[in-house]
Formats: C-alpha cells, structure tokens, sequence
C-alpha cells in the first residue's frame, strides 16, 4: 500500500483537514444521527406520530442499521474508492433527517432510521479509521481524541438545541438536524485521503500475544466489547424519556440530564487514553466497566437529581471512552501486524453493534411490555457480566495486562 505524503507527513494540510472530515461525519453519523433521536422520543409519543413502543423499536432500528453497516463497511471499500462511500454516507445521513420531517408510516420511518444507523457504522468504521492512520504515529492519540469528540458534541448538542427547536414542532426540528448536518457534510467533503496508508514508523507496539491464547483473548474482548455495548443502551435510548415521562418531570429536565450525558462524552476519549498511559488498557477498561455498573446501579437506588446527574456523566464518559480502550488492548494483544490488527478491529466494532442492536431491542420490548421496571437492573447485571467474563478470562489464558501500547 502507499502513503499519501501530502497528509501523512504534514504536508498543505497537514493532518488536520482529514481529521475535522472525520470529527464532522462522527457528529453526523453517531452524534445527530443516533443520539439527537433520544431527546425526540417524548415529543413523537406527545405529539401522537407514535406509540411509546413504536418510538423505542425505531430506536433499535437505528442501533440494527448500524450493525449493518459495521459489517458492510470493509466490504464497501474494498470495492469502491473510499472518499465515495464516505461521502455517499454522509448523504444518505443527511436524507434521513429530511425523509423523517413529516408525519408517516412506521414502515417509512424504519427504513430511514435504520439507513441512519447504517451512516454511522460506515462512518465510524471507515471514517475515523482513515483519519487516524493519515496522522504521524506519534499524533494518532490525539488525533483519535478529537475525532471520537464527536460524539460528545452531537450529544451536546441534541441536548441543547433540540428541546429549542422542539418549540417550534417536530417538523421544524428535523428539518434543522438536516439543514445541520448539510452544513457538516459540505466541511467533510474534500478532507478524505484518496490514497491507502500504510503503516509508517516511529512509534512503539507491544510485544504480541502468544498464538495459543491469541484467539480466546480477543473473543473474551469482543465479548466484553459487545457486552459494554448493551449495557448502556437504557442510557442512550431511554434517559430522557425515563426523566420526562417515567418520573414526570418534562422533556426539558430530561434534555438537561441529556448535556451531562454529553459533557461526559466530551471528555470520556481523552480522560480514558490518559488513564490507559497511568494503569494500562486492560486495568482500566476494568476500570470503566465498574463506573458504568456502579453509575446504572444508583439509578436503581435513588432518582435524585444528584444521582441523575452523576450517572449521566459517568455513562456519557464511557460510550466514547471504551472505544480507545479496546481499540488499545487489540494492539497490546495482535502486536505489529497491521492487517490483523484492523481485522480484529472490524470484528470489535461488529461485536459492539450487535450488543447495541441485540440490546436495543430487547429493551424495547422489556419497555413496551414493562415499562421501565427492571431496565436498569438488567443493565447492572449485564456489566457485572462483562467485568466476569474479562476476569475469568484473563485467569484461564493466564494473561497479564501490559503497559507500554500506544
């Protein structure tokens, strides 16, 4: 493979303009595309657009559609330049807004949701990728860190701007997301690297892991991965719906406790790579999933705004901070080779999304035949589970975590 030198040694550009192409189709693709929906829930249900079941099952379609398009993503650019398919992603992510403008059928609106989660699995698997690896070795932290910001600001934002716009109908808000996100795709359009870049030199990879215990090792990781994933699903589908409508306190409270979420967000990339530098990945992805259980547990003991408010952030600071963690415990695991690295990598992000999806729609039918008796409980015991699996495994294969990973 060859490099493109022009962004690959900080040439017109440097390693700036694909990294803002990415940052902008992570807002699309995960930030507006799947969380700015979580806030809409109660105005679609009020509004009379659907059912409380109906509202949550188009959230799991979001969450299957990007299944899909995690799995489909390295099929799609082995096949067609990658600058096309991003950019016709970062389209169709934009038509969803527009094509869930107006009142229609659950059908219709299935279709689109599912189309947007299918954006965001491709821009997430492809896009932030590509930025990361167009950057110096010794900037693809920070560049990753910037990248994954992403999502933290389309949930800031979703938390923000929608209950505003929300004053003015549900038309009008989706018509803005739109308007949004093609400001956002016209930014990204001409950032992508139009050439492969190979892996370049200088910075340091941990010794790999012996082959015998290579393969249960990731399949433990890809467990706790997807396991993570589902765990924190009633906080990214149902938060602001649990604070309007299951303790009655309105969409605004809800899209307060919606920004804390978000804020976490912001910072969960950047504070998790620091303390994988201090403890090592695999201590602190431990580390995480004990705050995100201990976080769903209070929930589970107290509805008070303080705990509402802590579990928001908690949570918020791992749906991105987990990612850099795994993504670091792949590389201490596989070592130099590229190719396995990325192809751990993919299977990583399929695992995560069918946790999600798998996840998604679970919840939903616990929610449309429960209510929110139960989510949260569940949730705890699926971290507690992930924790499990992640010790147990690192006991039989006899692994121990390692510094050092960039």
């Amino acid at each position: 493979m060859t490099v493109d030198r022009s962004i690959a040694s900080g040439g017109k550009y440097g390693m700036w303009r694909p990294v803002v192409s990415a940052l902008c189709a992570v807002l699309i693709g995960i930030g507006l595309g799947r969380f700015a929906y979580t806030p809409l829930i109660p105005a679609l249900v009020a509004e009379g657009w659907f059912r409380p079941s109906g509202a949550a099952y188009l959230g799991a379609a979001n969450l299957a559609g990007y299944l899909a398009g995690a799995l489909s993503a390295r099929w799609l650019a082995r096949r067609m330049p990658l600058a096309f398919v991003l950019r016709a992603a970062l389209l169709a992510a934009t038509a969803a807004f527009f094509a869930c403008a107006f009142p229609a059928s659950f059908a219709w609106f299935f279709v689109w949701r599912f189309a947007a989660g299918w954006t965001g699995g491709v821009l997430m698997a492809l896009g932030a990728s590509a930025a990361v690896a167009a950057a110096p070795v010794a900037r693809r932290g920070l560049a990753g860190g910037v990248v994954f910001t992403g999502v933290g600001l389309g949930i800031a934002l979703s938390g923000t701007l929608v209950p505003l716009l929300l004053r003015e109908g549900l038309t009008a808000t989706w018509l803005a997301l739109g308007l949004l996100s093609l400001i956002l795709t016209a930014i990204a359009w001409n950032g992508w690297p139009t050439m492969h870049v190979a892996a370049q030199g200088g910075g340091r990879m941990a010794v790999p892991t012996p082959q015998a215990t290579l393969r249960w090792a990731l399949f433990a990781l890809f467990a706790v991965y997807a396991l993570n994933a589902a765990g924190s699903v009633p906080h990214m589908i149902f938060l602001v719906d649990f604070v309007a409508r299951g303790l009655g306190q309105g969409i605004e409270v809800g899209a307060r406790y919606w920004v804390l979420f978000g804020l976490g967000a912001l910072v969960g990339s950047l504070v998790a790579g620091r303390l994988a530098d201090r403890i090592g990945f695999a201590l602190s992805l431990r580390v995480a999933l004990l705050v995100q259980g201990a976080a769903v547990a209070l929930l589970t003991a107290t509805t008070s705004g303080a705990a509402l408010a802590v579990s928001s952030i908690a949570v918020g600071m791992f749906v991105p901070g987990v990612v850099p963690l795994v993504l670091g415990r792949v590389q201490e695991l596989v070592g130099h080779d590229i190719d396995a690295q990325r192809a751990a990598w993919s299977l990583a992000t399929a695992a995560f999304a069918l946790g999600q999806a798998g996840a998604g729609y679970g919840f939903s039918l616990l929610f449309a035949s429960r209510g929110y008796a139960l989510m949260f409980d569940i949730a705890v015991a699926v971290f507690a589970l992930a924790l499990l699996v992640d010790l147990a495994a690192a006991a039989a294969i006899r692994l121990k975590p390692r510094r050092g990973a960039p």
